[in-house]
């Protein structure tokens, strides 16, 4: 009897430590371990002198710049809501494992100009689309007309799909090219920057260590604060 209780005892832990493993490496592959986002203005005011700053952290292995916004995609009838990410693909791959991990030939299509976009695979599947397909972002914040205030739409070609494993990401992300991205969201620069940490477990104190360093400017957060329901199920010390 004893024995078989220590047993069921180490394959439940087993169990959990995995199921608890899996679920934040996904997580992780999408999230940013810190953010640092614009908070007195609509851009970063100088992102190259930010990501220099946060270069001198010795828990900093890349950072990358990114538009974030939240928009609408809309295929015949069928429309979604979506988290608009301008990237650039090659800083980008840097900082997040899931857009490393895709085709290059897919990075390659996010092009200045090209108005290409990545969907997540549950995403456009909602929306009954597949490669090479065209999809209608509407932006928030009408444009006023003479016949009054009209949505902003934008026409993207569906260039790729990503499959990050996590349906909450998978079902609501779709990446642009970074200058695009401003383009639609009429944004002088970025709004925010990824930072990938050695260790993603010691994400808070690191964003507590370079807060003051970057100013009364920008917001920092970790992505256990950014995530506090995924953080509190997953239980990471």
């Amino acid at each position: 009897g004893i024995a078989l209780g220590v047993a069921a005892l180490i394959i439940v832990l087993s169990v959990m430590n995995g199921f608890q493993k899996e679920v934040r490496d996904r997580m992780l592959g999408v999230l940013s371990h810190v953010e640092v986002l614009a908070y007195t203005s609509a851009s970063l005011q100088d992102p190259p002198a930010l990501q220099q700053k946060l270069a001198q952290h010795t828990q900093v292995i890349a950072s990358a710049p990114f538009v974030l916004s939240q928009g609408l995609l809309a295929q015949g009838e069928d429309m979604r809501g979506a988290v608009v990410r301008g990237i650039d693909s090659d800083q980008e791959v840097l900082v997040t494992d899931a857009v490393a991990l895709m085709p290059p030939e897919v990075l390659n299509q996010l092009q200045a100009g090209g108005f290409g976009v990545i969907l997540g695979s549950e995403l456009a599947r909602a929306l009954g689309v597949k490669v090479g397909e065209k999809v209608t972002l509407v932006a928030p914040g009408g444009q006023v007309t003479p016949a009054g205030v009209v949505p902003r739409l934008k026409q993207l070609t569906v260039v790729g799909l990503l499959d990050s494993g996590h349906y909450e990401y998978d079902a609501t992300l779709a990446l642009l090219h970074i200058e695009d991205a401003q383009r639609i969201f009429r944004l002088e620069g970025p709004n925010g920057i990824r930072v990938k940490l050695k260790n993603a477990q010691l994400a808070r104190d690191v964003a507590a260590e370079i807060a003051p360093s970057l100013g009364a400017d920008v917001l920092v957060r970790d992505w256990t604060r950014a995530n506090r329901t995924w953080f509190a199920a997953v239980q990471i010390e």
